[in-house]
């Protein structure tokens, strides 16, 4: 396991049960080329990568979901809850979680409201892995901005 970064916060340990089993829980979401939106994401800060694949139902809502992560197992974590939390969401949702996620990593606080974000909390006091953290959320909203210019 990692040993936290000198002022880390509690001592929190990275590489957690709960996070490596996120990772592997990846599985179950393969990228799939054939959904009408693919987008793509690189952290600014590590250089993860990652892609997603949405399909939308008649109301705009995301009905299914494929990863492909390139990352850490922090990034492959993140990815698997946003995998697991994005079905019945539209773009708004997904900018807004986006943003409050943003701003918990950046501020401290309370958690946002996404489902097991709690599993990657640790990870807030290494500030190194919030590009990564992020990187599925930004690459739905890449994906999603397709369909709108669609229109």
């Amino acid at each position: 396991m990692t040993a936290p970064p000198a002022g880390a916060r509690g001592g929190a340990v990275l590489y957690t049960p709960d996070l490596l089993a996120l990772a592997v829980s990846l599985a179950h979401y393969p990228l799939d080329p054939a959904m009408p939106y693919i987008g793509e994401a690189r952290s600014r800060t590590c250089g993860n990568t990652l892609a997603v694949s949405l399909k939308v139902d008649e109301g705009d809502r995301i009905d299914a979901v494929g990863v492909r992560v390139s990352a850490c197992a922090v990034g492959q974590g993140a990815a698997a809850l946003f995998a697991k939390g994005a079905v019945g969401r539209t773009a708004m949702d997904i900018s807004r979680q986006r943003d409050l996620i943003a701003a918990w990593l950046a501020n401290g606080g309370e958690l946002p409201g996404w489902p097991g974000l709690e599993s990657i909390a640790p990870a807030r006091a290494y500030p190194g892995r919030h590009g990564a953290i992020l990187l599925a959320w930004d690459a739905a909203l890449a994906a999603l901005s397709k369909r709108e210019a669609r229109g």
